[in-house]
This record gives structure tokens, C-alpha cells and sequence, in this order.
């Protein structure tokens, strides 16, 4: 296996990402977006991912107010894009998460980009995060936190881990 393999997304069937509904994003791509070659440009996949994440993270329970609670946030610790098929303007997306791994202090999950109007799976990335503390933690407030953190993801690890 060479490492150029490493790098290809999971194998996944387009049946099993619209299987992993209810999508955590649907737009259509704004003009606004379109590159020089007439396709989204590449900064808009962060974008994209990234506002498709609040919604995965509110279903975890690590909602604005959960976060003003305890002191916390998120970030991200990786992400890895794979570019499948070109996405254009005006095109309808539907963006689906799949958890894939988690600890009390860090998940792992997948986001898909499914491009409504074309029928194809366009785009992944990988993401791995962690909650982080906006000030100083205290051990009590920490061990709550992190607890809470677990049980959240072990609660909805129903949320699109299933077998492959």
C-alpha cells in the first residue's frame, strides 16, 4: 500500500452517507462562491464544514449555552479534505456527519458534502476536535466538563457510528 492510499477517503457508498440523515446542512452554492474555472472555490469548503459543525455539535449537547455554562468551546485539532467531484454554483448540497471515534476529551468524526443536484458525493473531510477552556480551568470544573463531554458522545454515539 503505498501512502498515495493512505490518503483516499473511507470507501463508503452514496446510499449509506443519505442514510445518515437528517443532514446537518442543506444550502444551495452562491454565485458569490464560484472560482476562475467556474467551480466553488476551495475556501468555501471550511466554510461549509464549519457551519455544519455547529449543528453537529448542538446535537452533542455542546450548544452555546452548555459552553457559556462551564467555560468552554471547541477546536479543531485536524482536518483532512478530499476533493471527489467539482461542486458549482447554484448546485443543492446536503452536508452529513458520521462519528467515528471519541474520548472524554476528543472525538473523531466525518462530514460529507453530497451535491443534491448532481446526484454525487463530492467532497469529505476528517475532522478531529476537542472542548477547550476559555480561561483557567479548575480541576472540579475540568472533571465535570470532560464528564459531560463523554456522556454526551456516548449518549449519541447512535448519531451516525454505525458498522461498516
Amino acid at each position: 500500500m503505498g501512502s498515495h492510499d493512505l490518503m483516499k477517503p473511507p470507501q463508503i457508498s452514496l446510499e449509506k452517507i443519505l442514510a445518515l440523515e437528517p443532514a446537518c446542512l442543506r444550502m444551495t452554492v452562491p454565485e458569490a462562491y464560484r472560482d476562475e474555472n467556474g467551480h466553488m472555490n476551495v475556501r468555501w469548503y471550511a466554510a461549509i464544514f464549519d457551519e455544519a459543525g455547529d449543528t453537529l455539535h448542538e446535537r452533542l449537547g455542546l450548544t452555546p449555552e452548555f459552553h457559556n455554562a462551564h467555560g468552554t468551546g471547541t477546536m479543531d485539532l485536524e482536518n483532512h479534505f478530499n476533493y471527489l467531484h467539482e461542486v458549482r454554483a447554484g448546485d443543492h448540497l446536503a452536508i452529513f456527519s458520521r462519528l467515528v471515534a471519541h474520548s472524554a476529551k476528543r472525538m473523531q468524526y466525518l462530514m460529507f458534502i453530497v451535491d443534491e443536484t448532481r446526484g454525487k458525493w463530492s467532497e469529505t473531510s476528517k475532522f478531529g476536535m476537542r472542548p477547550c477552556y476559555r480561561t483557567s480551568p479548575h480541576r472540579v470544573k475540568e472533571r465535570e466538563g470532560m464528564q459531560n463531554f463523554e456522556t454526551r458522545l456516548v449518549m449519541e454515539t447512535r448519531l451516525h457510528c454505525p458498522a461498516k
